[in-house]
This record gives C-alpha cells, sequence and structure tokens, in this order.
C-alpha cells in the first residue's frame, strides 16, 4: 500500500459518493490503485485481499463489489449465467473470454460493428448490450 495508491482508491469511492469505510478502501486500492483497469472475479479479489492481511471476508467482497456496480464505479460482466466478472473500466466496450484458463480482457472497441439490435419486447427497453467473445488458443 502507498499513500498515492490509497489516496486514489478513496478518491474513485467519494466520486462515487461513497463513504470510505476501512474495507472499500482495501478494495478499491486493489482495483484502481495502480491506476490500469481489470477485470476480477469476487474470489480474486478476495485472494489478492487476504494475501495483504486486509481482514474481509468473502461475503464482504460480494457485498462491495455490488455496491461499486451500483455506484457505477464497476460493470458486471456475466459469462455463460453462472460466473461473473467486474471491470473497473466502465465504457461500452467488447471483452474476449479465454475458455482454455478462463479469463476476461478488452477486445478493441474500434474493430466492432453493431448496425442494429432487434426491438426489445412490448413494456421493455434495453439498457446494456454485452459482448463477450469467447475464444481458445489453436
Amino acid at each position: 500500500m502507498t499513500t498515492e495508491s490509497i489516496k486514489r482508491g478513496t478518491d474513485w469511492l467519494a466520486g462515487a459518493g461513497l463513504r470510505p469505510t476501512r474495507q472499500r478502501v482495501a478494495l478499491a486500492e486493489l482495483l484502481v490503485g495502480d491506476g490500469q483497469h481489470r477485470h476480477i472475479t469476487a474470489e480474486s479479489l478476495y485472494a489478492s485481499a487476504s494475501e495483504r492481511t486486509d481482514g474481509v471476508s468473502l461475503a464482504t467482497v460480494y457485498n462491495t463489489l455490488k455496491a461499486f456496480s451500483e455506484a457505477g464505479l464497476i460493470r458486471e460482466i456475466m459469462v455463460d449465467g453462472t460466473k461473473s466478472y467486474f471491470d473497473t473500466r466502465v465504457d461500452d466496450h467488447p471483452h474476449f473470454f479465454w475458455e482454455d484458463d478462463g479469463h476476461l480482457t478488452d477486445a478493441p472497441k474500434e474493430q466492432l460493428e453493431i448496425s442494429a439490435l432487434p426491438d426489445a419486447p412490448a413494456g421493455t427497453e434495453i439498457s446494456k448490450v454485452d459482448v463477450v467473445i469467447r475464444v481458445r488458443r489453436t
């Protein structure tokens, strides 16, 4: 932990109006403390926090990620309906899901073209479109 990474995490929380609890600051620092975007699962974030002995439970990690997502700080990306990844880059962009080892990376946004979407069913609206391109090594 550096003073700069803690400040970056605290500022990130403040920008969304979230109270900077000890657990939130510790997890925010892991997510954005180095200024890089990342894709994580609750389990991988918990493992990182546990290595640093920040004293957070897996339930706290899940609840915190949900709060971060609801505040617009991260995006939840569902892969195959059973696994959630969280992305600190919140603009609209596609992802590659690497089937061989189960990780998620950004795909080139400028190479994706979606020319039309189907009409939403009556009484609904499209809230977002997630593009996950599954890849495997040849």
